[in-house]
């Protein structure tokens, strides 16, 4: 069976911008985390810890919201939810550096899917 041949996508001036500037601050986020101490494992158990945290830190926004998202402790210029979230995308941004993963692409080409969805695809009440 022939495989399919799957089209490489061309990406406009300010996907470009947004996935350079997304793959620098991933770098950024990687270079911090590893030398406080946090490095990613290769095995699935390591990969499976760091996904685990990624929800803990949701968690923590949720929690935020529960008690009516005061500002935050670390860094209060901003909420606690947009701390808590900050931490989220910091720490996808670290795992998937180290993974070498185009994740930076892959929201540009998962934005662009999304925009051709129908409303509500399917009528999913949420």
């Amino acid at each position: 069976m022939k495989k399919k041949k799957i089209k490489p996508l061309v990406w406009e001036p300010h996907e470009v911008e947004f996935i350079k500037a997304f793959n620098a601050k991933a770098s950024d986020a990687r270079r911090v985390a590893e030398e406080h101490g946090w490095t990613v494992e290769g095995d699935d158990k390591g990969l499976g810890l760091k996904i685990a945290l990624m929800h803990s830190e949701l968690s923590e926004a949720l929690e935020a919201l529960r008690i009516g998202n005061p500002p935050s402790e670390k860094i209060p210029q901003y909420s606690s939810l947009e701390d808590e979230f900050a931490d989220v995308i910091l720490r996808i941004m670290h795992v998937a550096d180290v993974l070498d993963l185009r994740l930076a692409e892959a929201i540009v080409a998962k934005d662009r899917f999304n925009d051709k969805r129908p409303y509500k695809h399917g009528g999913k009440r949420f």
